[in-house]
């Protein structure tokens, strides 16, 4: 079996059901009325099998992993949502990398895996959190470890930077630069969370990473496919 499709069986649990999302999938299920019609032995058996929709967001608030319930614009819910975009983002890179033959989908599941957990971190705001929150969810600092092996690697194989470059060089690299911009506003929309000591300073340092990973990773795939990088030229004015 290949290196990462044995990734993505070790880490798609997790993806499929961060912390904060089986909490807020529990609660929802003890907040819901039966109904009508249906009767509580019925409903119970229903529970086997949860639905997708759960009704308790249709006001325009939504719960944390703390079970604190806060408005769906709040900080929290940008952070995350942005979160889920760039890890939605992520997911196309690897089935991009992995038609042009690229052999970095294993880390770019392993990247999935992580935004997972920055994802709980963010969702466990410290000011309303209980320890054994803090314990399931806590975000460390090997994973921006990990991250600068990676570009300390690829930045090897590179030829040295010369002019700004613009997105392009292949689809490939194409998506992996859309997929920059977007870390780099999901760092912006956790960095008040950080200055405000609800979410880990390492979840930011991680993302800000990530983009610099990403810019380089994006580089590698276009040299690799032999695709011509843009050079940024000023327009006449």
């Amino acid at each position: 079996m290949a290196a990462g499709a044995l990734c993505a069986r070790r880490c798609l649990g997790r993806i499929r059901t961060p912390p904060w999302a089986v909490w807020k999938a529990r609660m929802s299920q003890d907040r819901a009325e039966p109904p009508k019609g249906v009767s509580p032995s019925s409903e119970k058996e229903s529970r086997r099998f949860p639905k997708i929709y759960t009704k308790t967001g249709d006001k325009g608030f939504s719960s944390t992993f703390t079970g604190e319930r806060r408005a769906k614009d709040d900080e929290i819910f940008q952070a995350l949502g942005t979160l889920d975009e760039l890890n939605s983002a992520v997911g196309l890179c690897a089935e991009f990398g992995e038609e042009s033959g690229h052999t970095f989908m294993e880390e770019l599941h392993r990247v999935q895996c992580v935004l997972q957990d920055a994802g709980a971190n963010v969702a466990t705001p410290v000011s309303s959190a209980r320890e054994s929150h803090l314990r399931r969810t806590t975000f460390s600092e090997q994973p921006v470890l990990e991250l600068e092996a990676w570009i300390d690697r690829y930045t090897d194989q590179l030829p040295p930077l010369r002019a700004f470059i613009l997105p392009s060089g292949g689809k490939s690299s194409a998506t992996l630069h859309l997929t920059r911009a977007i870390c780099r506003r999901a760092e912006r929309c956790v960095v008040p969370l950080v200055k405000a000591g609800e979410a880990d300073a390492n979840v930011a340092k991680y993302l800000n990473r990530l983009s610099d990973y990403l810019f380089v990773l994006a580089r590698h795939a276009a040299h690799k496919e032999g695709k011509k990088e843009m050079i940024y030229v000023r327009p006449d004015v």
